[in-house]
């Protein structure tokens, strides 16, 4: 099932659970993201980064949607993190059922501006929009990429960001970083701030950089208000090195379908952990009630 992003998070808000949005770029990754959304019959959000896009090229995108669009639980393809209207515009072309505007380095007004003209082009063919107030911090090892310094997004911002542009959703910064975090370094999230902004914001909050924290405060942020959660490095982490583990055996060859099945299996068992830590295990059963909501009905 092929749905948007308003689709997919208006749902979650309502029954209270958070959507993993797990960044892929082949098929072994995207295979590994499916299969463990379809055992766990939870939501699921496919994200592409602009930088993955030129790798996996268009028509990988195309079988992405057939192979989603045939699933009993619902997926989204969303671009992540788009980083012009040219980028954006080609998702749309290409059938990404969401896209993300990242504007959050520009002047505050430049990326109202900026992602209202997203807002405009994209409601007009069904494409949800997400932005992004404030920044993500920068490990130095994801393909988001980000700052190297957090700036944490200000609730009053928040609120005329959301009302002057007409996102679906909106990345919010709490004191997260994309990529793996160094060790011995213990991220500490800004509940207080996450407070503040679901006090002024009604759009469902996405949470950048997911990979690596604490699980009580991923839980605590999804009771919060978080809808949306970005997991890349975590579930890539544990499929490579299953994989270097695999490769470094004497005779283990390299055939891919002697390598990447316990690749895909170890992947797949950090996938569920996240999912069952968002509390959407067994949520798919939301979206296929046809009294329930109204747009499901308007895809039979």
């Amino acid at each position: 099932m092929l749905i948007n992003m308003n689709q997919m998070l208006s749902v979650a808000k309502e029954k209270h659970f958070a959507v993993g949005a797990y960044n892929v770029s082949e098929s072994n990754l995207f295979r590994t993201v499916v299969e463990a959304a379809e055992a766990n019959d939870a939501p699921a959000i496919i994200a592409v980064h602009p930088t993955e896009l030129a790798y996996c090229k268009d028509d990988f995108v195309k079988y992405m949607i057939a192979r989603a669009g045939n699933s009993p639980v619902p997926f989204v393809i969303h671009m992540d993190h788009g980083d012009s209207i040219e980028s954006i515009m080609r998702a749309v072309h290409v059938g990404f059922t969401s896209v993300m505007i990242d504007g959050s380095a520009l002047p505050f007004e430049e990326n109202i501006a900026k992602t209202a003209e997203v807002v405009n082009y994209c409601h007009m063919v069904g494409v949800s929009v997400e932005g992004e107030l404030g920044t993500i911090g920068d490990t130095g090892t994801s393909i988001e990429g980000g700052m190297t310094e957090v700036i944490y997004t200000n609730p009053e911002d928040a609120k005329k960001f959301v009302e002057q542009t007409g996102v679906d959703t909106l990345a919010v910064a709490i004191g997260t970083c994309h990529g793996l975090y160094p060790k011995g370094v213990t991220p500490k999230l800004r509940m207080d701030v996450l407070e503040e902004i679901t006090k002024v914001v009604d759009i469902p909050l996405v949470l950048h950089g997911g990979s690596g924290n604490p699980d009580s405060e991923i839980a605590e942020a999804v009771r919060l208000g978080i809808q949306k959660v970005n997991i890349s490095s975590d579930y890539k982490s544990a499929f490579f090195t299953k994989a270097r583990e695999i490769l470094s055996q004497e005779g283990s060859g390299w055939d891919p379908n002697n390598l990447f099945p316990e690749c895909i299996e170890a992947g797949k068992a950090v996938i569920k952990q996240k999912m069952e830590l968002f509390n959407c295990v067994g949520a798919a059963k939301y979206y296929r009630d046809p009294v329930m909501p109204q747009w499901r009905q308007e895809l039979n």
